[in-house]
């Protein structure tokens, strides 16, 4: 399988791609990848998606299908989060570890450089210290990049927004008064901009919580990229952590169980799609929600290494009653996790 998971890192770059996973019935732990319309591996040679791709090829959203008997998990992948904020003044420095804590990958353009070295301190995975124009020039943007522009000034403001309307992204928002935002947005329309996306700008930016601080300000930024973010219905895909642990794995030596949140109903803690790694001597990659759940996960997975016969499980679990409530299940969902040795 380590092929496969190489495969599924590179695919990860850009492309538009998915892992297909047998879950339950008589092919249950064969998986293939999709990547742009097309079958490019499957797990068992001439197996149950190479006889039957044409029936998945052009799903493009995270759901459980069936076919056959089978049930089948589509998980589609998305690729590393990016947010790109332009400028580094007191509102960037939180809305810099917030994005990290939500696992973007972070890049701050600020041509000062006593505020670029701020955002270094601050934890940014990177910080281009030149004019916004050739910073935003090297910046290579896709799909789930965000952009978010926080600068001194509206010639500033007006220099990003122009660069970036002409990239992929996920969403722009820009700050500033009403009258600010108005100026700059008139002088993109003069010098011919897309009224579309221009309109398309999120401002002013963030949720409406009536922030006031720099931390409130941040919040309400992060949390409507969020929201935005979590618009799409595509799987939480595979970390750089996950991936390594399992281009590690060898058959006889690195023996390891995959556990993958497959279904979620209610307000479970993580989202669909989620992974973590467990190993024979209890030590895990990942997290799928901690708590009882996760402990009743980790010991079904402990036992299902002595299983010579069988290599997958999938397994409900009830965060909704009585039982649930004792043992301090207290979010209230129920969610099916599918477990598969694979090494």
């Amino acid at each position: 399988m380590k092929d496969f998971y190489e495969l599924i890192k590179e695919s990860e770059k850009g492309a538009f791609s998915s892992v297909l996973t047998v879950i339950e019935g008589d092919q249950a732990g064969e998986k293939a990848l999709i990547v742009n319309g097309e079958l490019v591996a499957d797990s068992t040679e001439n197996g149950f998606f190479t006889r039957h791709q044409k029936a998945f090829i052009q799903e493009t959203e995270t759901a459980i299908l069936e076919l056959e008997g089978n049930r089948i998990f589509c998980d589609v992948l998305s690729p590393p989060k990016k947010l790109v904020i332009c400028g580094a003044g007191h509102v960037s420095m939180p809305i810099i570890k917030f994005g990290i804590m939500a696992e973007f990958s972070v890049t701050v353009i600020d041509d000062r450089v006593t505020f670029a070295d701020n955002a270094r301190k601050a934890g940014a995975h990177q910080v281009l210290c030149k004019d916004f124009k050739s910073a935003l020039e090297e910046i290579e943007s896709d799909q789930n990049t965000y952009f978010v522009i926080v600068t001194r000034g509206h010639r500033y403001d007006r220099t990003c927004l122009e660069e970036i309307l002409e990239k992929p992204k996920a969403y722009v928002g820009m700050i500033g008064s009403k009258m600010r935002v108005k100026k700059v947005k008139e002088e993109l329309l003069e010098k011919g901009g897309n009224p579309g996306a221009i309109e398309g700008v999120y401002t002013p930016i963030g949720l409406d919580i009536k922030a006031e601080t720099p931390v409130e300000i941040a919040i309400a930024i992060m949390g409507e990229i969020i929201l935005v973010k979590n618009q799409k219905k595509t799987g939480m895909g595979y970390s750089k952590e996950i991936i390594k642990e399992l281009l590690l794995s060898q058959p006889g030596s690195r023996e390891v169980v995959l556990a993958t949140v497959v279904s979620r109903k209610g307000s479970a803690p993580r989202e669909v799609g989620t992974k973590m790694l467990i190993y024979p001597d209890g030590r895990i990659v990942g997290t799928i929600g901690g708590g009882c759940a996760e402990s009743d996960i980790m010991s079904k997975a402990l036992r299902l290494f002595n299983e010579k016969s069988n290599n997958t499980l999938l397994i409900p679990v009830d965060m909704t009653g009585q039982e649930a409530e004792e043992e301090g299940m207290v979010c209230g969902g129920v969610i099916e996790v599918f477990l598969e040795k694979t090494a």
